[in-house]
């Protein structure tokens, strides 16, 4: 993979002298966005016929009932298989392969019916939709809005609510979620603030009214989940309910994290242009159905209504328009995590990934005028 190194101010300063980024939704960041016309931009998108895309789009419900019926079926063997062996050691096996399906299965399965891609059949995305935004602690109807913006406004400062790598960067917090200790705690927490009725006023900025109601009822519903949970394991004094529900997404939290850090890290913010901001990895198939080809990150992002199972066709008819695919888990950690350090000690400093010769020139008109490159 071969990369340039950005250092300078992308927002009209010098480097070295870096203004403290505002990341809340109703802040000076959001404001600058609008005002510099990044919020709702027209971003770029690689030429695809319009015969072909329609092809690529088109729903179906085959391969999601069958990868479902794979992640459900296996977390009912896992579960049957743990509680028979408990509390003997011998069930941590099961436990620890439960919980990453449960913690970080439940993520792609989230985000894929949240698109509503998935299946061709509404209410199979509805379903499915409900049961991971339960395992992943999201609120189903406050992440579906968020996770609209986010792909409208992509790691724009101020407009996007799911940047993960908010600068400066703390590591120890990113480190803390490979155990879903800050996510699951934050999604808990409100829960039961949305269960008595409170909401965030940044929340309030991206959710409609109309749909705040039906917020508040998922989370009292969930509320009850957990409330019952909690009681059966008081009742059979053991902590095995609690371990089947709602701690997974604690233990088995890593694999969607590892997998989520490297969708942006390291790149770019405040552009408009995925190939900028956004890391395709070529993936193992166990990890590919885990994270349901969100591998293909780029290609998600140009085009987020074609289903999870065709983005491996997307990618072969417009790589030759991206930066080459880093090849492993090992290989975008080894591009990303140098460029995360020097992060640490320089804002502004970002990836410049290389295009092929058949590319078309990056859409930056946002981020390069006031920059110093040099190699990396």
């Amino acid at each position: 993979m071969t990369a340039t190194a950005i250092d300078g101010n992308a927002k009209g300063g010098v480097a070295g002298r870096v203004r403290q980024r505002d990341y809340s939704m109703l802040g000076e960041d959001a404001r600058r966005a609008i005002e510099r016309g990044l919020a709702s931009a027209h971003w770029y998108h690689s030429d695809i016929p319009r015969k072909t895309m329609k092809d690529l789009m088109k729903r179906t419900d085959g391969p999601a009932i069958r990868d479902t019926l794979i992640w459900l079926g296996s977390m009912a063997v896992l579960a049957v298989l743990a509680a028979w062996l408990w509390p003997s050691w011998w069930a941590a096996l099961p436990l620890f392969c439960y919980g990453v399906l449960y913690g970080s299965a439940s993520d792609s399965r989230w985000h894929e019916c949240g698109h509503g891609s998935a299946f061709r059949t509404r209410w199979m995305n509805d379903a499915v939709y409900q049961i991971a935004s339960f395992m992943i602690v999201r609120n189903p109807v406050e992440w579906r809005w968020s996770h609209t913006r986010h792909h409208t406004d992509t790691i724009i400062v101020g407009r996007d609510p799911e940047i993960v790598f908010m600068k400066p960067i703390e590591l120890f917090r990113i480190f803390l979620n490979f155990f879903g200790i800050l996510d699951a705690l934050s999604g808990w927490a409100k829960m039961i603030r949305y269960t008595f009725g409170s909401i965030d006023p940044e929340v309030m900025d991206y959710v409609p009214e109309m749909e705040r109601g039906r917020m508040l009822r998922v989370a009292r519903i969930w509320t009850a989940i957990y409330v019952a949970t909690i009681a059966v394991s008081l009742w059979t004094g053991s902590i095995l309910p609690l371990m089947l529900i709602g701690l997974p997404r604690l233990y088995g939290a890593w694999h969607h994290v590892l997998t989520g850090l490297m969708q942006h890290g390291g790149l770019a913010d405040d552009v408009t242009d995925h190939r900028l901001n956004s890391r395709t990895v070529y993936l193992n198939p166990v990890s590919r159905f885990i994270y349901c080809n969100m591998n293909y990150h780029v290609e998600h992002h140009m085009f987020p209504m074609v289903p999870y199972h065709a983005l491996p066709r997307l990618h072969a008819l417009i790589k030759d328009d991206l930066p080459a695919p880093n090849t492993s888990f090992a290989d975008a950690y080894r591009e990303m995590w140098p460029a995360i350090k020097r992060q640490l000690r320089n804002e502004e400093y970002f990836l410049l990934r290389e295009l092929p010769p058949t590319a078309k020139p990056y859409q930056a008109d946002f981020h390069m005028l006031e920059m110093r490159v040099s190699a990396a």
